[in-house]
């Protein structure tokens, strides 16, 4: 299909009145062309279509019909029926009454598209410029952003089906590319363990007899990689997905001791990062937070929290479970600067502000970085009468540091922390910490022989660190700390309104996809809110914990 970029749709005038007659007091889709006009031009996805070809349904058209679907929770099916039956949806398109629509496949497709482009961000920064543009949307105050996880939208599988789904695909996808090689190479019993879905059979429950299953489906499946990479199997059969992630499956689970198939000990597994849960949705990893556990992915949802303006979301980042909060803060500034969304003052939870975090969000961005900084744990600073860092005096111009006894540091150099970060080793002489009266609140194990070493931030984050966790002890800064929690609102709305929680595609990139509709449809939501003068909904508090007296405070309680 080909696309041509056309003017400004116009509402036809038959559309207006019978709209009017039908909805006096207008329904969202009607308000928000009204108000936003027109939020998305075909040119801005010209670059989707061909130059040749049949001509394809409008792209602008069919990205707002993707937002309004996600603001009404509907599906493909539902979304092309709207657009052909309902009056508003055709006002919002400008559309005329009689106007057939289109199949319900065209939108699968045109996502697509948006997949391959990495067009996703189109969608929010539409709307993002719409509300900028109508005073709704004021980027220089505060904003505050948290993540929750998301469910791949493929099931759960125990590790037999696990395997044997993973074989079993493979199979398939070899007997389409070379079906009369893989008969001559397949096993006779083959035909009967993965002929079918693995949730067809019957696994025994005996343990002893599930580890021979699974013994068997990785001896099967060592067989047919070997067959696969000989060198007289067919050209491009190795290079086929399903067997690409076999062979990842195989090399996470299964090993050749002594010439046979033995299962892998998870300590000799991959990590989370690298390792596949299901050969469904080979972007999907496996997490854990606190007690969630979950395979799928993770969002970053970033949004403004001024007075008299809707809160919108300005940002959505989404990546794998397994990548955590803390690295993706300066990603996040890096994605609002981009989209001229920086604010001030950014309001985050526990997970995100690192040292560098605050001096880079300060010095690149000039964007002041609030969040709870994690308190030094180191031992000495854990007791009452120890000597923690703050007990040192640090001279940053002589590269050296001096202990409460007055004894000054021996050597000073870079190093590399636990997790990977830039730090500074300050070590003291042995001679000086071994006679020293004050050992034993010097040193954690008064027995050990080593002198006194520091770990240090360098100049900029060490100063950064000590200002903001004094910052943090002060009820000024308490009392201002409470509006991140307004962003967890947003997350339930997400949830709620359009299934935030679950992904409704497979792989990371339409997932992401799918998060950049939600933001603009929660968007589009707020801003109707707005219009209509709806309050904001208030945080539920149940009869009993209303009558608590003000002094009195619940561990836990919000």
């Amino acid at each position: 299909m080909s696309m041509q970029p056309k003017e400004p749709v116009v509402i036809p005038a038959e559309t207006v009145r019978v709209t009017r007659a039908a909805f006096p007091k207008g329904s969202l889709a009607t308000r928000v062309r009204d108000e936003l006009g027109l939020l998305f031009r075909d040119e801005e996805f010209a670059d989707l279509f061909p130059l040749r070809g049949k001509p394809a349904w409008s792209p602008g058209r069919l990205t707002l019909v993707l937002v309004l679907q996600f603001v009404e929770g509907l599906t493909d099916r539902q979304a092309a029926e709207a657009v052909r039956a309902r009056i508003d949806f055709k006002y919002a398109l400008g559309l005329d009454l009689d106007d057939p629509g289109f199949d319900f496949s065209v939108l699968s497709e045109f996502r697509d598209r948006l997949v391959e482009a990495e067009a996703g961000r189109r969608v929010l920064d539409g709307i993002l410029t719409a509300a900028r543009e109508k005073g709704l949307l004021k980027t220089a105050g505060r904003a505050r952003t948290d993540s929750t996880h998301v469910l791949s939208s493929a099931r759960e599988l125990c590790w037999l089906e696990m395997v044997a789904e993973t074989l079993r695909l493979a199979l398939n996808a070899l007997a389409q590319a070379a079906p009369d090689w893989l008969v001559s190479v397949a096993e006779p019993d083959w035909f009967k363990h993965y002929a079918t879905r693995a949730e067809d059979s019957r696994f025994p429950k005996a343990r002893t007899r599930r580890n021979e299953v699974g013994l068997r489906v990785g001896a099967d499946g060592m067989r047919l990689l070997e067959a696969v990479f000989a060198p007289s199997a067919p050209h491009g059969l190795c290079s086929l997905p399903e067997v690409e992630v076999l062979r990842q499956m195989w090399v996470q689970h299964f090993h050749l001791t002594g010439g046979e198939v033995r299962r892998r000990d998870p300590k000799d597994r991959p990590p989370g990062a690298t390792r596949l849960v299901t050969p469904y949705d080979t972007d999907a990893r496996g997490s854990v937070k606190r007690d969630t556990m979950w395979d799928g992915y993770k969002v970053h949802f970033t949004e403004t929290c001024e007075p008299g303006i809707p809160n919108l979301i300005t940002n959505v980042a989404t990546t794998v479970a397994t990548v955590q909060d803390r690295s993706m803060t300066e990603a996040i500034h890096d994605q609002l600067a981009a989209r001229d969304c920086l604010p001030g003052e950014h309001w985050v939870d526990a997970g995100y502000p690192t040292a560098a975090a605050l001096v880079s969000a300060r010095r690149e961005h000039g964007i002041a970085l609030h969040g709870p900084i994690q308190d030094n744990n180191s031992a000495q600073s854990s007791t009452d009468s120890g000597f923690g860092q703050d007990a040192f005096t640090i001279d940053w111009d002589n590269n050296h540091a001096s202990c409460p006894g007055g004894k000054t540091s021996t050597t000073w150099s870079n190093r590399l922390s636990q997790s990977g970060q830039p730090v500074l080793r300050v070590t003291f002489s042995v001679s000086d910490c071994r006679p020293c009266p004050m050992r034993r609140d010097c040193i954690n194990s008064p027995t050990s022989t080593r002198p006194r070493e520091l770990r240090l931030r360098h100049h900029d984050e060490h100063h950064a660190l000590h200002a903001a966790r004094a910052e943090q002890q002060t009820d000024a800064w308490k009392g201002r700390y409470k509006i991140r929690a307004g962003v967890e609102g947003t997350i339930a709305q997400a949830t709620q309104r359009c299934g935030l929680r679950r992904s409704r595609y497979r792989g990371l990139a339409k997932t992401s996809l799918q998060h950049q509709l939600t933001a603009s449809a929660i968007n589009l939501a707020r801003i109707d809110a707005h219009l209509t003068g709806t309050p904001r909904a208030r945080t539920r508090t149940s009869h009993f914990a209303a009558l608590r007296p003000a002094d009195q405070t619940i561990d836990g309680a919000k």
